[in-house]
């Protein structure tokens, strides 16, 4: 998929800025991204969330209790009905984060997810989300789904839809309970939302 190589390449520029410089221009470009359906050459929806979880993996970090060995994986789950296809496996293939190999993995049941650094809760599970949000409360894992209320309702990111473009949501609350240290410039272009559900800009 053509398309989605552009993004994969401005993840990998590394001559001559520093890594937060990269992030800087990836994520505002990836953040006020249309989302354009009807066009081939644009990127849809589903391959601009799949950039953003690819750099949002880069720019948190988890606690070294959250793998199982210092060569485990890092895991990217899916929970329910994956709408992301072939697109995540094509685009990370081969990709690393933090020195080890990227797993994608679509699960089936709440508790697999305990094995993963990073879980997209798919709309599919949106009728009992209350209930993994819970299961899944101040495990090491970023809990990242696009059901209204996600973060709020004690998700870690929230992908939203604003005029057409694809944005994010970040529970700062939850991250803390997870022990989970997201890079200040990745909070600068989120909206910021706590538990009781106060959001401001990052």
């Amino acid at each position: 998929m053509p398309q989605f190589k552009g993004f994969q390449r401005r993840f990998d520029q590394r001559g001559g800025y520093q890594i937060v410089a990269v992030m800087l221009v990836c994520s505002v470009v990836l953040a006020w991204s249309p989302v354009v359906r009807s066009q081939v050459d644009s990127p849809g929806e589903y391959e601009i969330k799949a950039a953003f979880l690819f750099n949002f993996a880069k720019f948190i970090d988890w606690p070294a209790n959250s793998f199982k060995s210092p060569t485990s994986p890092f895991a990217i789950c899916i929970l329910g009905r994956d709408p992301f296809g072939s697109i995540l496996d094509t685009a990370l293939q081969g990709r690393m984060i933090g020195g080890r190999p990227l797993l994608i993995l679509r699960l089936k049941d709440t508790a697999e997810a305990r094995q993963c650094q990073m879980a997209f809760i798919s709309s599919s599970e949106n009728s009992h989300l209350a209930k993994i949000l819970e299961d899944l409360r101040g495990v090491h894992v970023s809990l990242v789904g696009e059901a209204d209320g996600f973060a709020a309702s004690g998700g870690t990111i929230q992908f939203t839809i604003d005029e057409n473009h694809v944005r994010f949501t970040i529970n700062t609350d939850a991250a803390d309970r997870a022990g989970l240290k997201f890079s200040a410039k990745l909070l600068a272009l989120a909206t910021i939302v706590h538990d009781e559900g106060h959001s401001s800009r990052g």
